[in-house]
């Protein structure tokens, strides 16, 4: 297909699905905030003023399957509470970065303590704040509910909302195509 136009449009030589397959068989970090992707869209906050947080279960279970499984996971996030730190210890996080200035210089720091490169990163994103990472990094995806503003500037579009599953998909869909999802016997895949 390597020089075809469509409408004056280039069209691409590689398959779409086998480039997601490339970019899933490079994945070694999988990266996300807390709100919007753990968490879901939404603030709780009791009638103390206290913020209180929560995460779908099988999101959790994807964060010790992932690390099980060599993934390294990393929160980066804007925001900073007592409630999200002991969320992300809770459901075994091993990189946290909250209350970041800079998104982009904690990523810079994770990576570099990790010997990663823009490559092997992947990075959930759901709203416009996210953007200067959607730039660097080579793998990103936003959930089905993130703004629309990202939807044609990731690599993916989850079928999770956030906080409802999307953390899950990615980690079964880069477990499974790099041959470690335990579970593909029981699903078939």
């Amino acid at each position: 297909m390597a020089g075809v136009n469509y409408f004056g449009i280039q069209l691409s030589a590689g398959d779409a699905s086998e480039r997601l397959q490339n970019a899933l068989r490079q994945v070694r970090a999988l990266i996300f905030p807390v709100e919007g992707v753990l968490t879901g869209s939404r603030i709780t906050v009791n009638d103390r003023g206290e913020e209180s947080c929560s995460c779908n279960v099988r999101d959790a279970l994807a964060v010790k399957e992932a690390r099980k499984n060599g993934l390294h996971i990393a929160v980066l996030s804007e925001h900073s509470g007592d409630a999200q730190r002991q969320l992300l210890e809770k459901i075994g996080v091993e990189h946290v970065y909250l209350g970041c200035g800079s998104k982009v210089n904690a990523y810079e720091e994770f990576k570099a303590l990790r010997g990663l490169t823009d490559d092997d990163c992947a990075y959930i994103a759901d709203d416009i704040v996210d953007v200067p990472l959607l730039e660097k990094i080579a793998f990103t995806i936003t959930p089905i509910d993130g703004v629309e503003y990202l939807r044609n500037r990731v690599t993916y579009i989850s079928a999770y909302e956030g906080g409802k599953g999307c953390i899950r998909e990615m980690v079964e869909l880069i477990l499974q195509e790099q041959g470690k999802w335990e579970y593909s016997r029981y699903t078939g895949m």
